[in-house]
């Protein structure tokens, strides 16, 4: 990965580490399904402005779309529904962090699926580590919530790692980023759609507050548009395996909001556990072992 890629993956962390924020702020307030066609419909609108704007084409073809449909099933609505769901029962930061096994999973999927990301001893143990890292921050955490919460967040994490393949397809069509994150989006805010009308039933809600809808909006636009567009550029240029390690940083974000915003208390385990987390992206990313194995030659 170039250091532009790094720098990338750094602020997708910090967007994405804001979104598990911006729905614990929501989620009292407002149904599941509601807050995802949010996130989605305002996401995809958002970005139709932009395209235009910066002279990039809208998705074309029913290839394209088909292929749009599935990512924004995949990366959009069953990963968000699933979250906002879990975090009902259990906090944002237990959340995020078991977001973070996303890699785990892109590890295995990728070795399966695609022939120029093979799982090699580096990236094994590169997961491993890592995911012992964030065993660290999890630490007396786990037990807080229900199972069942728990197993939806693993269960959106998997999803993530499947649609983190399924995008890499995109770079062959040559649809660029932002086109990519316009279409899965607009594909997702169509399923979802139904699923408001039928189950929230939106007209019968009450209004909610200020808070909540500035919450709603910075995961729309900031968590959403900016944060896919962002995200099918680093899977282009960085392959779908470095670009999950995003799940690895989301967890550090996530407390580091909730020390900055919120006033935590950031505890030893999770220096611990960052510490980890970065050994474990190092090991991934293989740089740092090629520089010591010169160094000792």
């Amino acid at each position: 990965m170039s250091i532009g890629d790094w720098l990338r993956l750094a602020l997708l962390s910090l967007l994405w580490g804001g979104s598990f924020f911006f729905v614990q702020v929501a989620v009292p307030y407002l149904p599941a399904f509601t807050i995802v066609l949010i996130r989605v419909g305002l996401g995809a609108l958002v970005l139709a402005v932009l395209l235009p704007l910066l002279r990039i084409p809208f998705p074309r073809g029913g290839q394209a779309w088909a292929a749009l449909a599935v990512m924004g099933f995949l990366n959009n609505a069953v990963p968000f529904t699933l979250f906002v769901v879990a975090q009902g029962q259990i906090s944002s930061g237990l959340a995020s962090i078991l977001n973070a096994t996303t890699p785990l999973w892109s590890v295995v999927v990728a070795h399966l699926a695609l022939s120029d990301e093979r799982m090699t001893p580096a990236k094994a143990l590169g997961v491993v580590i890592g995911f012992a890292g964030v065993a660290v921050m999890m630490g007396a955490a786990l037990g807080e919530g229900t199972i069942w919460a728990q197993a939806a967040c693993i269960g959106a994490a998997f999803s993530y790692a499947v649609s983190s393949v399924w995008g890499r397809r995109f770079r062959a069509m040559g649809m660029a980023p932002l086109s990519t994150s316009f279409g899965q989006v607009a594909m997702s805010s169509l399923m979802m759609l139904p699923l408001v009308l039928v189950v929230d039933r939106p007209w019968a809600l009450p209004m909610p507050g200020l808070e909540v809808i500035l919450a709603l909006i910075g995961l729309a636009v900031l968590s959403t548009a900016l944060a896919y567009w962002l995200y099918f550029g680093l899977i282009s240029s960085a392959g779908a395996v470095n670009a999950s390690l995003v799940t690895f940083l989301i967890p550090v974000s996530a407390i580091a909001l909730g020390v900055l915003v919120l006033g935590e208390v950031l505890l030893p385990r999770h220096v611990a556990g960052m510490a980890l987390i970065g050994l474990g992206l190092a090991a991934i990313d293989g740089r740092l072992w090629r520089r010591l194995r010169r160094g000792a030659a």
